[in-house]
């Protein structure tokens, strides 16, 4: 006979939002949701929902924000749900008072192949280092941050023009169906999990201005790469130096031209319909850019208005 599960879930972004709603598309009892509390943001300092919050609310399901995962008021409210089987997708860390908790116990979908990428930011730092493949894994919670024993993982390749925001959304779909599969595995008492393998894995630490910012002395590649792991949010900057001026602007769609040229790495080459900047192995092509104070636009509208002047530079 089947266990009767009572799911809590727990987490924040656009991409658990997807976990949640498969969740509830699959007819699982979800008795309680906890995301982050609302924050202040935009110029008006509006208070603003989190995605997963607004999600919870247009589908009636009870929310909990706390501030204190162990606070003691907090800890009653989740007893009172009474729930046996805990989903964690993209939140923060939890105390072991927490994830002990369920009867079924608690596990987190994460969006790498375990235990590779282990952090805040896998599918970014996965495109940043030009890896060809990369995929979730579900996973029992443990004390340490991404280490507990593995229940099931689905591997996807990574396109080699593929942006964040295109691999984030297809491993949200594919996390959805395996984070599914493990509720049913766990509901059918069949799950087997295994260890983490003690390789040596490469991490995926939280993104900072600093790791958005472009280093021109790179090889084509590796700048290329780091755009594109970074598009479109939080964008990776470099400064643009053109005459007297200096503008901090970001980059997001990009091409790669390889081609010999005696220019430094950096300067500029612009026309009327094509914005390209010289590497050390040939050239990085801007399709689009966004100027600080001015909204993002494809390089021929800026073309049209914005004149870079000779030996213009990025730095």
């Amino acid at each position: 006979m089947d266990r009767e599960l009572r799911v809590v879930f727990m987490g924040t972004p656009e991409f658990a939002v997807a976990i949640l709603k498969g969740l509830i598309e699959e007819k699982l009892n979800v008795v309680g949701v906890i995301t982050a509390p609302d924050k202040p943001s935009g110029r008006g300092r509006k208070m603003n929902q989190s995605a997963v919050k607004k999600f919870a609310l247009e589908n009636n399901l009870p929310v909990l924000q706390p501030t204190n995962l162990k606070n003691e008021v907090f800890l009653e409210e989740l007893i009172e749900l009474k729930a046996n089987l805990q989903v964690i997708v993209a939140f923060r860390m939890l105390p072991k008072v927490v994830w002990e908790m369920p009867e079924y116990g608690t596990f987190n979908l994460h969006a790498s192949l375990l235990p590779e990428y282990r952090g805040a930011a896998p599918i970014n730092w996965a495109i940043m280092n030009g890896e060809t493949k990369t995929g979730v894994t579900t996973f029992f919670i443990d004390e340490k941050i991404d280490t507990g024993e593995i229940i099931l993982q689905s591997e996807t390749e990574i396109r080699s023009d593929e942006t964040l925001g295109e691999l984030h959304d297809r491993l949200m779909r594919i996390g959805s169906e395996l984070v599914n599969k493990t509720v049913h595995l766990i509901a059918t008492k069949k799950v087997i999990t295994y260890k983490q393998p003690s390789k040596e894995e490469k991490s995926a630490p939280k993104i900072h201005t600093e790791t958005c910012q472009i280093d021109w002395s790179d090889d084509l590649n590796t700048i290329y790469n780091k755009i594109r792991g970074l598009n479109p949010y939080p964008a990776a900057w470099t400064t643009l130096h053109n005459q007297d001026e200096e503008i901090n602007i970001k980059l997001y769609d990009v091409r790669k031209e390889y081609s010999k040229h005696e220019l430094s790495s950096g300067i500029i080459v612009s026309n009327k319909k094509i914005l390209k900047v010289a590497t050390k192995d040939g050239y990085l092509i801007i399709d689009s850019i966004k100027l600080a104070g001015k909204k993002k636009m494809d390089s021929k509208s800026l073309l049209n208005g914005y004149i870079f002047h000779t030996n213009s530079k990025m730095l």
